[in-house]
């Protein structure tokens, strides 16, 4: 079963995210900034990482730089955020995210990204 993190601060979106992807039959963890993020990430392995920009204590783009620059399997990761600017987008793809949403997301964009990011196609 593949495993997903979603590191986001708001309760509502990760409970929204958990509930469309467990729903499909994946695994679900959750974080609720960078740092809880990264000790999970040097404890577990996670398929992917589903990722918010705006956190406290550590943000979305400084916790894929860090990530990507440990010594750990590297797994695909999907940014989301209200932000749509092409510059947000560039930023985070520097950081290391390999796919950037704008929220709102909806069920089937999300799960059909997934299903992308982690090499799944469905007929």
């Amino acid at each position: 079963m593949k495993r997903i993190l979603i590191v986001d601060d708001a309760a509502t979106m990760r409970m929204y995210y958990r509930s469309i992807l467990e729903g499909a039959g994946y695994q679900v963890d959750e974080a609720i900034n960078g740092i809880e993020a990264m000790e999970k990430s040097l404890q577990e392995f996670f398929d992917l990482y589903i990722v918010d920009v705006n956190m406290p204590k550590q943000d979305g783009y400084s916790f894929l730089s860090e990530l990507r620059s440990r010594d750990i399997s590297q797994n695909p990761a999907m940014m989301i955020s209200t932000e749509a600017s092409a510059n947000d987008r560039m930023r985070a793809l520097v950081s290391g995210a390999n796919l950037y949403l704008v929220k709102p997301i909806k069920p089937d964009q999300l799960l059909t990204n997934c299903r992308l990011l982690l090499g799944e196609v469905h007929e």
